[in-house]
């Protein structure tokens, strides 16, 4: 299929991460779009800033007449997200409109081009976005759809210096509804394998049979970063042809040394096959994003950039919003803000909190995200929310899913071994104006927590004076 073919690309779902940066990319080579969503945001009010028609009632009324009017000229992009009920699907799909998913439609766009394609349960965003930074750090041409904003890109979407350019390509593969399998990567990264997507999955073997069949797809010749954590049954479901190369902190083909936190930095060297990284310093904190730094250069090196420029590139690579983002801080208190959503994320980022905050005063903003995760993980969320000194406890943010019977925050809140409060979102900034007894705060979730962000930024500047 040729997407030129194409005038009107009309999303259902347009304000998601994913599908914002695919809508960006058609934006961006001039084709008209527009779009319905569930809610506003800072996302959808960007792209119609950049010229899309946005809309966010369910109504057949609703989408612009031009595109009912030139069906053979418009495409609808789907995401799994809007339900089969959902109006404007029904009227699409009665019409005989073309759908594509968002996967298919990314699949089609980097059919062409040298693929970096970096999968993972968790850790994709950040070393996708690491990826797409150290290549245009380095100047490399380069297209890129990324699955958070990236603070040094200022977007999800990054574009090649011309039109004409086979650009190198950097995409973060997604397990969710098996997307990733429309993808044939050059060189693949699976950050993590852990049981998650279970409503679609059911058990975990069958999610890592679905990221085997990833790995079955890396083109000849190709190379799979595998981290150490990940199932290590992937490295025997490659291409006879395809390099395999372990990576983690220690003891593997790729490894961080001397790993340290020093002046606010995580500090490291790296060793690996035929690669060798001079001590950086990536101002991105955690001991999981030293690992996610390490797969991000070993890739680039891979694509022909030299250490010295993955170097400098990492020590000015600043993060992705929502990703161990310091949003406040003052002499004595701090204010992170992260999108964890899965136990091993979140023990990952409290233990790296610790790390860079010892003996301070932690306390968690939590919101559970999805009914079914929450049912599926309640022990494992129980047991990495409890290394935070507090935990208020938020309802459940269903997302895409029905209220399920007696899942609740309040089964997570009995399982939790630490101080402990449930709260209602409406009620977080008067109780925080209250209760000020903490040193390192942490809004944690992937729901619409980040709603409260800018506004416990603010209730802190404000009341500076009295926590000094």
């Amino acid at each position: 299929m040729n997407l030129h073919q194409y005038r009107h690309i009309y999303f259902l779902g347009i304000g998601g991460i994913g599908m914002s940066a695919i809508a960006r990319w058609f934006l961006a080579k001039g084709f008209a779009v527009a779009g319905y969503d569930k809610t506003p945001t800072p996302l959808t009010q960007k792209l119609a800033e950049e010229g899309a028609s946005i809309h966010f009632e369910d109504g057949v009324n609703l989408i612009p007449a031009s595109f009912k009017e030139n069906k053979p000229e418009t495409l609808v992009v789907l995401t799994p997200a809007v339900p089969a009920w959902h109006q404007e699907r029904q009227y699409l799909e009665q019409e005989g409109f073309t759908i594509m998913k968002r996967s298919q439609v990314l699949g089609l766009l980097t059919q062409d081009q040298y693929l970096i394609a970096v999968a993972g349960t968790h850790g994709k965003t950040t070393t996708s976005s690491m990826v797409a930074h150290l290549l245009h750090h380095a100047g490399v041409s380069t297209s890129a759809f990324l699955g958070g904003i990236s603070t040094d890109l200022g977007s999800n979407l990054l574009l090649p210096h011309k039109e004409e350019e086979r650009a190198l390509c950097v995409v973060e593969a997604d397990e969710y509804d098996r997307s990733f399998l429309t993808l044939h990567p050059d060189i693949a990264v699976v950050t993590s394998t852990d049981p998650d997507h279970l409503d679609i999955y059911g058990e975990k073997e069958s999610l890592v049979e679905s990221f085997r069949q990833f790995v079955r797809q890396i083109k000849p010749n190709g190379y799979l970063l595998l981290n150490h954590t990940a199932d290590q049954s992937l490295s025997q479901a490659v291409d006879a042809s395809v390099t395999v190369i372990r990576y983690g902190l220690e003891n593997e083909e790729l490894s961080a040394v001397d790993v340290k936190i020093a002046e606010g930095a995580m500090k490291f060297s790296a060793e690996g096959r035929n690669f060798l990284l001079p001590e950086t310093a990536l101002q991105v904190p955690g001991f999981h994003n030293v690992e996610n730094a390490l797969a991000a250069a070993q890739a680039v090196s891979l694509a022909g950039v030299p250490a010295e420029k993955i170097q400098s590139g990492i020590s000015g690579y600043t993060g992705v919003k929502r990703r161990f983002e310091k949003v406040y801080a003052s002499e004595k208190r701090v204010y992170l803000d992260d999108y964890a959503h899965h136990p091993r994320e979140i023990e990952a980022f409290l233990h790296s909190v610790r790390a860079l905050y010892p003996g301070q005063r932690l306390r968690v903003i939590f919101q559970p995200h999805l009914f079914t995760r929450t049912r599926d993980f309640l022990e494992g969320f129980a047991r990495s929310l409890s290394l935070a000194d507090e935990v208020w406890l938020l309802d459940i943010y269903p997302a895409r899913e029905l209220p399920i019977p007696g899942v609740t925050s309040a089964l997570l809140y009995d399982l939790l071994t630490t101080a402990k409060l449930l709260v209602a979102k409406e009620e977080v900034l008067e109780l925080l104006s209250k209760n000020l007894d903490y040193n390192v705060l942490a809004t944690v979730g992937a729901g619409d927590i980040d709603t409260l962000v800018p506004a416990i930024k603010m209730l802190l500047e404000e009341k500076n004076h009295v926590l000094e």
